[in-house]
């Protein structure tokens, strides 16, 4: 039954097209056809999570799209009346699988993202979180060498002590709450002398099926390069030749969610350029949102001639861990696994990258483990990137009602495959008191530990 259409928050009325400001068909050229798509029907309200939490019509897809248009038409301020609703997004993307006629949401989202940005940018809108938001996305996450530094520096902090010593003194809760419940949760990291370098070939086990190119992330490499090297280890046992690419960097998917649209360009075709120097098959990635952003360079560079085509090819060489495991496996699994295994969706993974039967497959497949579908695994965590900081109180209604489903399963291990997910479920086991007896871990290390290759390389 189609949802009826609620009253939208107050909107002045359209000034004349003439006296429209030219920010304003900025948007219009972006994003203005794909918003007449919509048809208003309502079947996305069901499927998306900030509408169920919020209530509000402009806390749903269509009511989004609706803003969108009237701010390309000229008929309210973007600052005033759409940046808000936009950034309360998580830009998860059930809505344009649920939706009927192919309505594309992410772009028309990633358009007013970029629309908002330059236009606070202009303004000089900036708050201070923002500026340190900027920052990052900038000086930080671009560079996988202070990256790797940020990895380094923050296992000397666990290692050390001081994490205990900053944990006794409770500082890191009076400086930000959000900060404190994600870092009580990180997972100890592997000593920097494991992570593999940059430009390294590990040849395959036995006959070698194929050549892959692995993407490491930045946030994995730095914070999670265990699961990356267990992912080369399952690559290399499954009969893949693995080479990491040397010049690769960020996949660009934090700029081009925060409006940095050409600074997710400039982080695009360095990648492209880097991959196609490794003459692989195929371009792992074990992240789903890193995974969606690369399958879409085709789409954010689709309009530069010099580029359009290695893009495209690129996208349909990038593959998510899970596809290859399934296509070059079976894995030779050497313990048993104990207790029951549910699994929560990765939102880019599902809906961008149409991936979610291989790592259901996968876990099915492990000896021993009794596999229990995970009600709502399809909706999102409410990690979102980065929103589960920026919007630290309405991510945890989400996750507390995921959680909730959790533990219908009695599931003792939640498997997920995405970085920030993982963060996230691990966060909403704690919340709820639970880490005794449910642990939160990737895909990839559940995998890992059945074939017995936790170890060192």
């Amino acid at each position: 039954m189609n949802a009826p259409l609620k009253r939208l928050d107050a909107i002045p009325a359209a000034p004349p097209l003439s006296i429209v400001p030219k920010k304003a068909h900025r948007l219009y050229d972006l994003a203005y056809e794909a918003t007449n798509q919509c048809i208003q029907c309502g079947y996305c309200l069901p499927a998306c999570p900030t509408y169920e939490s919020i209530g509000k019509e402009s806390a749903s897809p269509r009511g989004r799209i609706n803003l969108v248009k009237m701010a390309a038409e000229g008929k309210i301020d973007v600052s005033n009346h759409l940046a808000e609703p936009i950034d309360l997004c998580l830009g998860c993307r059930a809505c344009e699988v649920a939706c009927p006629v192919s309505v594309p949401y992410g772009h028309i989202l990633e358009s007013a993202k970029e629309v908002i940005a330059e236009e606070q940018k202009n303004k000089n809108q900036r708050a201070k979180n923002n500026k340190l938001k900027q920052f990052l996305l900038s000086q930080v996450f671009p560079y996988p060498k202070r990256m790797r530094v940020l990895g380094n520096v923050t296992w000397f902090y666990q290692k050390s002590g001081l994490r205990t010593m900053v944990n006794k003194t409770k500082l890191l809760p009076k400086i930000s709450e959000p900060m404190a419940q994600f870092e009580s949760v990180l997972p100890a990291l592997e000593s920097p002398m494991k992570r593999n370098k940059f430009g390294t070939v590990i040849p395959a086990k036995g006959k070698m099926k194929a050549r892959v190119a692995f993407f490491t992330g930045c946030i994995s490499d730095a914070l999670l390069h265990r699961t990356n090297r267990l992912t080369i280890e399952l690559l290399t046992l499954v009969g893949c030749e693995v080479i990491i690419p040397k010049s690769q960097n960020c996949c660009g998917a934090l700029h081009a969610h925060q409006g940095m649209t050409e600074e997710a360009k400039k982080l695009a075709k360095k990648n492209i350029a880097a991959f196609e120097e490794a003459n692989a098959k195929y371009y792992i990635n074990n992240a789903g949102g890193c995974g969606a952003q690369l399958k879409e360079y085709d789409h954010l560079l689709k309009n530069e001639e010099e580029w359009a085509e290695r893009a495209k090819n690129f996208t349909m060489a990038s593959k998510d861990i899970s596809e290859v495991l399934v296509e070059f496996g079976p894995l030779p699994f050497k313990k048993e696994w104990d207790g029951v295994i549910t699994y929560q969706d990765s939102c880019h993974l599902r809906n961008v990258q149409g991936v979610h039967q291989e790592p259901r497959k996968l876990l099915r497949s492990i000896p021993g483990a009794v596999f229990v579908e995970l009600p709502g695994s399809d909706s999102c965590c409410a990690s979102g990137g980065i929103y589960n900081l920026l919007h630290f109180e309405e991510s945890m209604k989400i996750l507390d009602k995921k959680i909730y489903n959790v533990e219908k399963t009695n599931a003792t291990t939640v498997v997920t495959t995405n970085p920030g997910c993982l963060l996230q479920m691990r966060v909403g086991i704690e919340r709820q008191g639970c880490s005794g007896h449910v642990q939160g871990v990737h895909l990839v290390d559940v995998l890992a530990e059945a074939c017995g290759v936790t170890g060192t390389n």
